[in-house]
């Protein structure tokens, strides 16, 4: 990882100063790092929005976020000292002219232009490519001897193969890829990071990382919340493309990857792409048996939600990756809407012993859970003999939990740790192009199915529920079953 150089002055540029991402993320976890002493000391922040600002009231509109969604405690000096960097531009995004004028007042700002700057893209995604040609127009993205230009883009990056092609495109006619940071937020998570620490900092699970000593595994990203004032958004996306393409596929990834050479982000994403181009694009007649969407009851209902809308608001996949180390393995991906709680895991269940050598019924399997959220920290279970009992063993955990080693506060905002990191120039926890095709390659035709085909059929779940019972078919049908709380794990 690189180190800051703190005698640079960087500016970092918000495009949708204005919206919730900026008040309810952004500043608190740029905030944070300032307190921390993290970024650079000359540092400016600028926002660009559509809405009418001054600075002042800018700040303060700021600073009402910070004392509704901070999630640490700050003093108002130092807020004044860091609200001191904090200015806006109103403006548009498609016109050059107001482009024009950023740059001069970048110029008054800065003082010279040896400066680093990172533009961050808090807006809509088809608002990017309008964006990153004006920057590109009025020459604020050449990068100078000494000096970086980069630009953070939101997901979702594109809504289909065909949209992240041309957005890739788009994007590389004005930028370099080493420029281009494609964030997801659930990669910036702890709890994710240490799925790599887990796997490649302890010796004792590579020997049995692999399809000789692994049944299965089950990924499960769970929300407990409805559409929340989101149908416009949602209702044309749906839950694959929302959850799936991004956070439960790169989940997958740090699963199922090779140890890397290093942890280099050249090294890290190179196995992260193989572990995605090694999972077969499922057929039309695969889709139907090893995929289970659903819409959870009333969502039909909701303000703003179609009457006829057939947009999934759950869903289940069955994939296989056709390498050696996971050849056979099923991995069961899972996520939803108004589920029964909000839960986010990762459960790499182990074969049974291959010989009952003990006078017992059933001989559980050996489990290892990775608890993303709420709980979070990491859980081995094995099996243990019951004492005074010939032929009865219980099931004990080896466990971690954050709070308990660390404390409470100890894990910080995701966007802190990918803010700060493309600051450094480090993009291991982002995406590149080539991943964020491979993946669509593996939803596309997912998504193509059900839309033409209506297969297989629509399902329907009760809110507050853990999905449909197909759900849980899917996997009956091989035997296995979902491992839905802590309790089962």
């Amino acid at each position: 990882m690189n180190t800051i150089n703190n005698k640079l002055p960087t500016t970092i540029i918000i495009f949708g100063a204005s919206g919730d991402l900026t008040q309810r993320k952004l500043i608190p976890s740029l905030f944070n790092l300032f307190r921390k002493r993290k970024t650079p000391k000359q540092l400016q922040i600028i926002g660009c929005g559509t809405t009418e600002f001054s600075n002042e009231s800018f700040r303060k509109h700021l600073l009402e976020g910070m004392k509704n969604f901070a999630t640490y405690k700050f003093t108002q000096e130092e807020w004044n000292i860091f609200a001191s960097n904090l200015r806006y531009l109103t403006g548009t995004y498609s016109e050059v002219e107001d482009f024009k004028k950023l740059a001069e007042q970048l110029k008054k700002y800065e003082d010279n232009e040896n400066t680093n700057r990172l533009y961050y893209m808090a807006v809509p995604p088809k608002i990017f490519p309008s964006i990153i040609e004006n920057l590109h127009k009025t020459d604020q993205l050449e990068e100078r001897k000494g000096y970086w230009r980069r630009v953070v883009i939101e997901k979702p990056f594109g809504t289909s193969l065909e949209t992240a092609i041309t957005l890739n495109k788009q994007v590389h006619k004005a930028l370099h890829e080493n420029q281009v940071y494609r964030i997801d937020h659930y990669l910036g998570k702890e709890t994710v990071q240490n799925i790599l620490f887990t796997r490649f900092a302890n010796t004792i699970y590579e020997p049995i990382w692999n399809r000789n000593y692994i049944d299965h595994v089950q990924i499960t990203v769970a929300e407990k919340v409805g559409l929340e004032h989101r149908a416009g958004y949602y209702d044309g996306v749906g839950v694959l493309r929302d959850m799936f393409q991004n956070h439960l596929l790169q989940l997958l990834t740090l699963v199922a990857m090779e140890p890397p050479a290093s942890f280099s982000a050249s090294h890290l994403r190179n196995e992260k792409v193989k572990v995605l181009s090694a999972i077969k694009p499922l057929s039309p007649e695969e889709v139907l048996t090893n995929t289970v969407r659903a819409q959870y009851k009333g969502y039909s209902q909701e303000k703003g939600v179609g009457a006829e809308s057939t947009t999934a608001t759950f869903a289940a996949l069955r994939l296989f990756i056709n390498n050696w180390r996971w050849q056979g393995v099923p991995f069961y991906l899972r996520s939803g809407k108004n589920l029964s709680e909000k839960q986010s895991q990762i459960i790499i269940q182990f074969k049974e012993p291959p010989l009952a050598m003990f006078p017992m019924q059933t001989m559980k399997p050996n489990m290892l859970v990775l608890f993303l959220q709420p709980d979070e920290g990491v859980h081995l279970r094995f099996e243990a003999k019951a004492p005074d009992k010939v032929n009865e063993t219980r099931s004990v955990d080896m466990e971690f939990h954050y709070d308990e080693a660390f404390g409470k506060s100890a894990i910080p905002e995701a966007y802190e740790r990918l803010l700060l990191d493309a600051i450094q120039g480090d993009a291991s926890l982002f995406t590149r192009a080539d991943e964020v095709e491979t993946a669509w390659s593996i939803i596309d035709p997912i998504l193509q199915t059900w839309d033409t085909h209506q297969t297989p059929p629509l399902a329907v779940y009760k809110p507050s529920s853990w999905g449909p019972a197909e759900s849980d078919m899917l996997l009956a049908k091989d035997g296995r079953r979902w491992l839905n709380e802590e309790s089962d794990a």
